[in-house]
């Protein structure tokens, strides 16, 4: 889906992703670099201090660092500490380390050039004392530059420096000269720390020369420093392609991860779009305790009550539109009822007048006459007496004293249901049924009304049956239609019970008129299996209290009763 959770939650992460790239890359481009010189400044200063408190002890013990060097050459490094100090400055910081202690001699104390870089640091002492005096010819001891010169012994030292080197030739600027291109980045009133670049070996060193305070140790420290533009340019590459591996990675794990977490969620969006369909059978099966969880149990809560409330809504619509209906037929329903029954009782209560006048006057003397009159006016009584019953439940249907109590069951369990009690029946019919259904079919009914409407339809087959002696009872569902344009409402689903038996067909201008209270196509087979005439119009009035249709139609072999019920979800 275009604005899913998880598609959200993906871009987001790549959006963040991009960022932290461009943040890592204009760091690295802008920043590193002073960063890496920083440190790399800090690591000379801290060798600075270490080295000057080695001299400081070894000067307290009275001796020079060339003699502590030259008394620890050769042996082990536990017993060296002071070879072992300048050692471990080389080896982890790679710091070159040369010292030229105040008599002149050279102490290598951690160099592959020592010689060189010796040579190196008496061309720096002698260029500082050029630059020195020049700036302040009154009064050599007292200059702008920062290194204490105002003591004079730290000339005398620099001479001394020099002269040791009068014999030598240095290489001249600009052939070589190391301070042609020297970048001061730190200087206090004891040494240096310079970037310089070294032609030779086309290497960047940082350099920290100067004096200890021990009053006339000279030194020059020098560490290699990567060339940072062109380490900042590559860094910055392979961060890019870290980077879109990182994010190609990533934005497949969080679309899997989240397309994990969303599926519960997309289950609740299903159960909502079947509630909204009025569709409460589905539940969420979740176990989970989170808000996800809690959220699905509610609205399984939820859904039972929904249907328990439409059921009620739908009881109570059914019931305002029985009642508008009804004001109208009141009164001619009353004028017809009496005519009815007035017509139908004038037979039963002839014949019951007549046989008991006939035992009255002695016609029946003989023991079996006698029980055959009795066994007559039984038998009409009883037929009285059921249609009795018949025209008070026809009459509470039609006046809307019988309400219908809507509810969701299986009408299909129910046709089973009734075929099974009617088991005994059906073999002495020697009668063929045949169930033509789905495995369920839902419906909203009456379920007691329903199962008296299926009774009646299947008693009436049973008494027509001729020929094959088949009975086929159908179930399917179909579109509802529209009033008499029968336009068809998709979204509207009814479920269609049909009887069929084969047997007589009903003539065709009785067709419409069988569901009329009373009326009887073939009165003498009526009589014969006890039939009123009253069934197929409570069958009407049952279907007619639910807002839905019956009707009868003449098929090749027999006859096709039907009816329809509510089957939305």
């Amino acid at each position: 889906m275009k604005h899913s959770i998880r598609t959200r939650f993906t871009l987001i992460f790549i959006g963040i992703m991009a960022l932290i790239l461009l943040a890592m890359y204009g760091v690295n481009k802008y920043f590193l670099e002073d960063y890496y010189m920083s440190n790399k400044v800090e690591v000379l200063k801290g060798a600075y201090i270490t080295i000057d408190r080695l001299l400081l002890g070894i000067e307290k013990e009275g001796k020079s660092i060339t003699d502590v060097v030259a008394e620890e050459f050769g042996k082990n490094i536990e017993d060296s500490k002071t070879v072992a100090s300048f050692r471990e400055l080389n080896d982890n910081s790679n710091i070159n380390i040369v010292l030229i202690d105040p008599q002149g001699n050279e102490v290598i104390a951690a160099s592959r050039e020592g010689s060189f870089m010796a040579d190196k640091l008496r061309y720096y002492l002698s260029t500082l004392k050029e630059e020195t005096e020049e700036k302040d010819e009154e009064d050599p001891y007292v200059g702008s530059f920062p290194f204490l010169f105002h003591l004079k012994d730290k000339f005398e030292k620099i001479e001394l420096s020099v002269k040791s080197i009068e014999n030598k030739v240095l290489p001249q600027a600009p052939t070589f000269d190391p301070l042609a291109n020297a970048e001061i980045i730190y200087q206090n009133d004891l040494y240096r720390i310079q970037r310089t670049f070294d032609r030779r070996s086309n290497t960047a060193y940082l350099e920290s020369w100067g004096y200890f305070t021990d009053g006339g140790t000279e030194f020059l420290m020098s560490m290699p420093v990567s060339l940072i533009h062109d380490s900042v340019d590559i860094t910055n590459k392979f961060l890019l392609m870290v980077g879109i591996i990182v994010l190609m990675v990533g934005s497949a794990i969080v679309y899997v991860t989240t397309g994990i977490i969303t599926k519960p969620i997309n289950k609740l969006a299903r159960i909502s779009e079947c509630m909204t369909a009025l569709d409460f059978e589905t539940r969420y099966e979740g176990n989970a305790k989170d808000e996800i969880g809690i959220l699905g149990h509610s609205m399984n809560t939820m859904s039972v009550r929904l249907e328990k409330t439409i059921a009620e809504l739908k009881t109570a619509n059914n019931k305002l539109l029985q009642d508008i209906d009804e004001k109208n037929k009141i009164d001619e329903m009353r004028r017809d009822f009496i005519a009815n029954v007035s017509h139908e009782l004038k037979t039963p209560i002839a014949l019951i007048q007549g046989y008991a006048e006939g035992l009255t006057e002695g016609l029946a003397e003989e023991a079996e006459s006698r029980d055959y009159y009795c066994n007559v006016i039984v038998d009409e009584a009883a037929k009285m007496n059921a249609m009795v019953k018949q025209l008070t439940s026809l009459n509470n249907l039609e006046f809307g004293n019988d309400k219908t109590e809507f509810d969701r069951f299986d009408v299909v369990e129910l046709i089973k249901s009734l075929l099974e009690s009617q088991n005994l029946v059906i073999k002495k019919k020697e009668a063929k049924v045949e169930l033509v259904a789905p495995e369920h079919a839902y419906v909203w009914a009456d379920e007691f009304k329903i199962e008296e409407v299926l009774t009646n339809y299947f008693t009436n087959a049973l008494n027509h049956l001729d020929g094959e002696r088949k009975i086929v009872i159908t179930v399917r569902e179909e579109a509802k239609t529209e009033g008499d344009s029968e336009e068809v409402l998709p979204d509207k689903r009814i479920i269609r019970v049909s009887v069929f038996n084969t047997g007589e067909n009903i003539p065709e201008e009785d067709l419409e008129k069988i569901w009329d209270k009373f009326y009887k196509v073939d009165k003498a087979r009526t009589r014969a299996y006890g039939g009123s005439g009253i069934g197929l119009s409570i069958v009407k009035a049952i279907i007619e209290s639910h807002n839905q249709s019956c009707s009868v139609r003449n098929k090749k072999t027999g006859v096709e009763f039907d009816f329809t019920l509510d089957a939305d979800k």
